[in-house]
């Protein structure tokens, strides 16, 4: 049977360090090449897919949690925040001292001192890892350098935002856009305690999958998806086969059908073996 796959990047298809496993690279290749679909499922809109993940190869992307779907270079579907709920979103950002980004398909938008924490953030990790410098200024630095300052944040091509720990409670936050976003924490580990994203109510990865099977005339059935953070759990649950990586969080391997190995010990590559996909 003809198989499509849905993958998570951060802390499944990228390790911690900002680094692909050779093994995941060829996972993919080695699936495509038997015939199976294999597709990006991600927080990240597009502007944050640098090349060295695109240049994996993929037949198309779920990007923005849910908000962006692409097959072959077509956009078959983009919904944005509304301008009202992110001037909202900025004043009480502003206001409480919350260092942000806008994510859009055009470019990543800081607020605060969003950008000088990410760097700060690489050269802690690249000081407590010196054995993998290299990897993380490669996988990292790229982030960074595609954060723009000094523009307007009131525009209208935002797919969703993050945030980076603060002293403001996570509860603060999920009760003040309760109704405007769904507000998901630590979709990034680096980012620290109170952290998280912010994207449309109703859009989530398993509403982009079912968008697209209906799309592409695949059934359910045909589904398998990987991945490892709280974003990903309406995706595993909805799939035939919901797999978590090792280094999971503990929410997300309880509704998965399967564990695997962790991002950086083969995980992929393994699970794909396991299901004979490649």
């Amino acid at each position: 049977m003809r198989h499509i796959i849905f993958l998570d990047v951060d802390g499944t298809l990228v390790d911690d360090h900002g680094n692909i496993p050779e093994s995941a690279k060829e996972a993919v290749r080695q699936a495509r090449q038997n015939g199976h679909l294999v597709f990006l499922s991600t927080g990240r809109s597009k502007a944050e897919l640098f090349s060295d993940i695109l240049d994996v190869g993929f037949d198309g992307i779920i990007g923005a949690a849910g908000g962006y779907i692409e097959l072959e270079e077509e956009v078959l579907y983009h919904q944005q925040v509304s301008v009202d709920d992110l001037s909202h979103l900025i004043s009480f950002f502003t206001e409480h001292g919350i260092d942000f980004y806008l994510e859009s398909n055009d470019g990543l938008f800081a607020g605060g001192n969003a950008k000088a924490r990410v760097a700060t953030m690489i050269d802690e990790l690249m000081a407590n890892n010196p054995e993998a410098s290299a990897t993380i200024e490669r996988g990292l630095k790229p982030f960074h350098d595609a954060m723009m300052e000094g523009v307007d944040l009131v525009r209208p091509d935002v797919n969703k935002i993050s945030f980076l720990g603060s002293s403001v409670p996570l509860d603060v936050i999920q009760q003040e856009f309760a109704s405007r976003f769904t507000v998901i924490p630590s979709t990034v580990a680096v980012f620290g305690a109170n952290s998280g994203e912010l994207s449309i109510p109703g859009v989530n990865k398993a509403t982009a999958i079912a968008t697209l099977l209906e799309h592409l005339g695949l059934e359910r059935a045909q589904t398998f998806a990987y991945g490892d953070g709280l974003n990903d759990i309406e995706m595993l649950e909805y799939v035939k086969v919901g797999v978590a990586m090792g280094n999971a969080k503990l929410e997300v391997k309880r509704v998965a059908n399967d564990v695997t190995d962790a991002c950086d010990q083969d995980g992929l590559a393994n699970s794909f073996k396991k299901y004979r996909l490649i």
